[in-house]
Order: structure tokens, then C-alpha cells, then sequence
């Protein structure tokens, strides 16, 4: 049997979403359907909704998400009817290229479900990251279900499906900030903030938030910066080396995806330093760096896919760090809101007034 659900799609290019009926299918070999309990509003929905992704319209957005595996088909035997599960992306294959280097969080060739859920009519839907979870039930292979401790409030634990553990990972996993370093953020957003975050689990001693709206500057202070620029007023590059002895920071991370940013962080870091683009750039952006200066400071110029996140490992490790107190997921949460408000999520969200909007779904709230 099928299921009928509420979801929030976007229909075509540009249009504002609308809420439709959703035919969720009975899950397949290595599919499972999960009861949504909660759905943060990502920029990657708002992307998808401008056709800024690809044009397969339309699209089931959400995909930031936690909830109960109410289904499972054959075959599936890495969750259970039950389970209370952090949806993911990278639902790692085991067998490209990646994963047989013993690099699995490289995963080239991710799972998603082989069935499609559709409109009412029959049409097709593109879930967003392969997931579609603004929708009371969604349907995903199975290997895009990770277990967590029930403990966790799914407004907070679903967060880690991809903002929050974008920019977590992208201090902790790709630019191996270690104790003591020193650390540079650019962009307070909820990425940038959850970079800022993984700074300070890291132990980073000095975490330097760099911004142009003074509102997001205070967030970011809150996450654990020790250090906030404003670099509407102020030079970045010069602000961050006097903070830092003259040097640059151990660790630049570029939480905005544009050239003139990165190039900042490139100059902003110290001699063998690290720069992280974790920020999604224009497929039009292109940057010019004197070569010499790429040779001559060393270090690495790296690039952060999801955190380079290994779901498995890194979702129940910092489910247990939040239900310690030792990690804000809370934090991040700015609002929760109901389907029907996503439209106007993405107003705040593009305006700057939120970090997350969180859906919450019947049965969230622990």
C-alpha cells in the first residue's frame, strides 16, 4: 500500500512553494519510510527552489531531518520499525573508489531510494538531496538513516542532516582544527556558527567571527567566538593578523562561497595554514590567486563536502556531546514553524533574521 501526505514542493523555478499531496510508495529492497517528526529550512531548499541546483522540477524540499522509521522493505537490516533516525546524504555505497581507499566520507557513488514519490496526479517528485522531507512521511534508502539517541529533540537532532554538521565538520573533520589552534570563520550564518562551534569543541584557543551584520556577530559569540570583526567597517586580513600575533590564524574557513571572502581567508591565515571553503559558491565565481603566494605560504586549500562527514561516526558521537550539554544544538534553532510558514522561512532566512527555521511535525516535541 501507499500512503497520502502533506509536503511542501516547489512546482517550478522561482514560484513560491505550495503544499501538496504527496504518494509516498511502500519502501522497496533497501528503501524505508520514516515518520517526520521535525525539518530544519536550509539554503540548500532555497537553491533548489530557484532552479540554482539543477531544473528537475518539481521538487520535494527538506531534507535537514529526524524521525521514526515506520517502514522498511526487504533486505533492510541497519534500522528497524522504530528507530529513531537523523536523516543523511551520503548514504556511503562501500564499494567506489572512495570507499575501497578506506575514505568512505569521499563516497562517489551515495544511495538513494530507486522508487519515486509522487504528485497525486502521478508525477514524479525530485526529493531535495534525495531525501523530501517537508512531508509528513519520506521515503529513502535505508542507508540514509542513521540511529541516534531517542533523548535528542528532533528539533535539534535534525539540524545535523546537514547545516549544522557542514560546518561542524568542516573545522573538526577538514580543516583538523586540534587544541590551541587559532581559528577564523568567515560568514556567521548556521553554518558558519556551527564552524564556530567545532572550533570551540575542538579546543581552539582563539576563534575570530568575521561578518558585515553585527546581529550575526553576537550569534557567533555565543557559539564560542572569542573574537568578532565587522568587515563592512573594518579590514579583515589586518583585524584577524592583529589578533593573532602579526601571524594569521592556524585555520580559515570561508562559510560564504564567494571570491572576494575566500581571498581573505586565504590572506587571513598564517604560514602552513589550512583555508576551508565549506560556503557553496556561484557556478559562475572564479578566484585569481598569485600563484607564488599559493606556493609560498604552504599549508593546504581544501574543500568541505558535508563536513566530510562520515554519518555513522559523526551523528551519534555529537547527538551524546548534546544531550551532555557540552553541545548547543538548541542553539541553532531560532523559530519552529508549521508547513504552511515555509515560504516565509525562507523570507527570514535570505534576510538574515533567523539562523533555522525548524518544522515541527505531530509527535515532536520530547
Amino acid at each position: 500500500m501507499s500512503y497520502e501526505v502533506k509536503g511542501v514542493v516547489a512546482l517550478s523555478k522561482g514560484a513560491p512553494v505550495t503544499i501538496e499531496t504527496i504518494i509516498v510508495p511502500d519502501p522497496g529492497p533497501g528503501e524505508a519510510v520514516v515518520d517526520v517528526q521535525a525539518c530544519g529550512v536550509c539554503h540548500t531548499d532555497l537553491h533548489y527552489r530557484e532552479g540554482g541546483i539543477n531544473d528537475e522540477f518539481p521538487f520535494l524540499l527538506g531534507h535537514e531531518a529526524a524521525g521514526v522509521v515506520s517502514a522498511v522493505g526487504e533486505g533492510v537490516t541497519n534500522v528497524a520499525v522504530g528507530d529513531y533516525v537523523v536523516l543523511n546524504w551520503r548514504a556511503v555505497c562501500g564499494e567506489c573508489r572512495a570507499c575501497t581507499k578506506g575514505k568512505p566520507w569521499y563516497c562517489f557513488n551515495t544511495h538513494n531510494a530507486a522508487q519515486k514519490m509522487t504528485l497525486a496526479d502521478g508525477t514524479e517528485l525530485s526529493p531535495a538531496l534525495g531525501i523530501g522531507a517537508f512531508a509528513e512521511k519520506t521515503l529513502v534508502h535505508s542507508g540514509q538513516c542513521t540511529k541516534v539517541d531517542p533523548a535528542a529533540k528532533p528539533t535539534a537532532a535534525g539540524l545535523l542532516g546537514c547545516g549544522v554538521m557542514a560546518g561542524v565538520g568542516a573545522a573538526i573533520n577538514t580543516g583538523g582544527v586540534g587544541r590551541g589552534d587559532s581559528v577564523a570563520v568567515f560568514g556567521c550564518g548556521g553554518v558558519g556558527d556551527a564552524a564556530i562551534a567545532g572550533s570551540r569543541l575542538a579546543g581552539a584557543g582563539t576563534i575570530i567571527a568575521v561578518d558585515i551584520d553585527d546581529k550575526k556577530l553576537e550569534w557567533a559569540k555565543g557559539m564560542g567566538a572569542t573574537h568578532t570583526v565587522n568587515s563592512a567597517e573594518t579590514d579583515p586580513v589586518e583585524a584577524i593578523k592583529a589578533l593573532t600575533g602579526g601571524f594569521g590564524v592556524d585555520v580559515a574557513i570561508d562559510a560564504v562561497g564567494h571570491p572576494a571572502v575566500y581571498e581573505q581567508a586565504f590572506n587571513a591565515r598564517d604560514l602552513a595554514g589550512t583555508v576551508v571553503l565549506v560556503g557553496v559558491p556561484n557556478p559562475a565565481s572564479k578566484i585569481e590567486l598569485p600563484l607564488l603566494e599559493v606556493f609560498g605560504r604552504g599549508g593546504a586549500l581544501k574543500s568541505s563536502w558535508y563536513g566530510d562527514c562520515l554519518p555513522s561516526r559523526d551523528f551519534p558521537m555529537l547527538i551524546d556531546l548534546y544531550l551532555q550539554g557540552r553541545f548547543d544544538l538548541d542553539a541553532f534553532v531560532s523559530e519552529t514553524i508549521g508547513l504552511e510558514d515555509v515560504e516565509a522561512a525562507f523570507d527570514k532566512m535570505h534576510a538574515g533574521d533567523v539562523l533555522r527555521s525548524v518544522v515541527v511535525f505531530e509527535g515532536a516535541e520530547k
